[in-house]
């Protein structure tokens, strides 16, 4: 790809980004302004103003480090902070409900003090109107994804088992490629990934069992499965790997593109060649290819047989894999050098309620996952902002990436709205909740408590951040080694 088209992909996810922050401040902002209270500043951004204008009593500005934005609002501090201690009437104060981290300074306490008192209802509706609105953009994503669709392909709605790694769980519990899934753990599935609560790989990671049961279907016969479990060996900068039983689904090993000089190339083989057979039995993955090769990094090269259809014909071609010239580390290889992706892609159009219940059950899904007594999610498998931009870039690469972007906007908006409204400090829910006890209690909460459990938790946020980010990154930065392209060069066929 070309540098400009990279510009493009990151213009393209900081206007996303952006527009869903900023939505969710201006419902701050507007409901500010329909109840009375005074608005310092709205900025759209981060960082040192490289643009600012007062217009209404409102300083609106333009920060240059693009991402989010803020709404200055200082009468929803308590008045005991705006106060402070008498005999200070320049002491600045931090403002609070500043949506970001490291709010701007307030005003004097001189100019504060002016400032009519403001109702619990009013406090609750602004805070609750973020949220609100981040949940209104969501729907106006979905009523769009209902309309121009969302890609869908065979692996997104089958539980077919495509591959089984001959070493692993799964085939130790005798389970083989072809298998229709259709229980895990007790639990009905109905695709196999981890975008809901009925996916294959969801309830392999969330069950709690020693030995997972697994119901499936072979030849019209249902029958049960106990396959053992498999994490991962990680290192201590990565996050802990996820318990796997080392299958995947079905997927067509429809040749894509084929290296010069390599076996596949001289015995005939092209680009769209569709193998449905190695050595005679049927394969459902190209994955099956790959292992057969992989097998042979460390023990006798043996030829292999796959089985080709082109069109309507089918032929048999016998390959024997060879070490390519580069890279000198290579194992020997048939020259495949990649697969077809699903090109049977059709257009789901999902009703805009059956997404928000969805995007909201995922929600649900996780923290129950996240508090389970037994269960082996944690806070370290939590995404963060590094997460969701690196979604959005890959979502933009594809052909058809921005019916895939709605969608997941959809996703990221509801999950705004819900984990703002958590009754947590310096998040929306926090301020609604003190409100209420401002509400019961009949005065504002104590400044220096209000003040120890904002500025503690404030520093527990930003940890909380800077630590997944930590694991984001990191994730980011090894698959985007792995991905990089390493020419396969083969030696001249005399």
């Amino acid at each position: 790809m070309t540098i400009l088209h990279y510009l493009l992909i990151a213009l393209e996810v900081v206007l996303i980004f952006n527009l869903i922050i900023g939505v969710h401040e201006i419902g701050h902002f507007l409901a500010a302004r329909w109840r009375g209270l005074k608005v310092e500043r709205f900025a759209i951004w981060f960082g040192k103003p490289i643009w600012k204008k007062k217009i209404g009593g409102v300083e609106y500005a333009l920060g240059w480090i693009p991402g989010g934005g803020y709404v200055s609002l200082p009468q929803m501090a308590t008045m005991e902070i705006i106060e402070g201690k008498s005999g200070q009437p320049e002491e600045k104060v931090v403002e609070p409900f500043a949506e970001r981290v490291g709010g701007e300074k307030g005003q004097t306490q001189a100019e504060l003090k002016t400032l009519p008192p403001v109702s619990p209802l009013d406090k609750i509706i602004v805070a609750f109107a973020g949220p609100l609105f981040s949940f209104g953009l969501a729907i106006v994503f979905a009523i769009v994804v209902w309309k121009v669709g969302k890609p869908a392909n065979e692996a997104d709605n089958t539980t077919q088992i495509g591959w089984v790694d001959p070493s692993g769980p799964a085939a130790k519990a005798g389970l083989l490629p072809g298998d229709t899934i259709l229980e895990v753990d007790g639990h009905p599935v109905t695709h196999f990934s981890p975008t809901s609560a009925d996916s294959v790989t969801w309830r392999i990671v969330t069950s709690t069992s020693t030995n997972i049961p697994i119901k499936y279907r072979r030849d019209g016969q249902e029958n049960i499965a106990y396959a053992a479990l498999f994490h991962r060996e990680t290192k201590w900068y990565e996050r802990k790997a996820l318990r796997q039983i080392l299958i995947s689904p079905v997927d067509k090993a429809a040749i894509f593109e084929i290296a010069s000089n390599s076996p596949a190339s001289q015995m005939g083989l092209q680009p769209g060649d569709q193998i449905i057979k190695l050595d005679g039995q049927k394969i459902y993955s190209f994955m099956s290819v790959l292992s057969a090769e992989k097998a042979m990094s460390n023990n006798l090269v043996k030829p292999l047989t796959l089985t080709i259809r082109r069109g309507i014909e089918e032929f048999d071609r016998t390959l024997l894999a060879v070490k390519p010239l580069t890279p000198t580390n290579a194992p020997p290889l048939l020259g495949i050098m990649s697969w077809q992706g699903e090109t049977n892609v059709t257009l789901d159009h999902p009703l805009p309620l059956q997404q928000i219940k969805d995007s909201a059950g995922q929600i649900y899904n996780t923290f129950s996952a996240l508090f389970a007594r037994h269960g082996e999610i944690g806070v370290q498998q939590l995404g963060g902002a590094v997460m969701i931009i690196r979604v959005y870039s890959k979502l933009f690469q594809d052909d058809d990436g921005w019916r895939r972007v709605l969608w997941f906007s959809v996703i990221l908006n509801v999950n705004l709205a819900l984990l703002n409204l958590l009754p947590l400090p310096m998040l929306d829910g926090g301020h609604i909740l003190l409100s209420l006890v401002e509400a019961v209690r009949r005065r504002p909460s104590s400044a220096t408590i209000l003040n120890y459990i904002q500025n503690g938790f404030a520093i527990l946020l930003i940890s909380f951040m800077v630590y997944i980010a930590f694991f984001d990154i990191g994730d980011w930065w090894r698959s985007s080694r792995a991905d990089r392209d390493v020419p396969v060069v083969f030696a001249p066929q005399k």
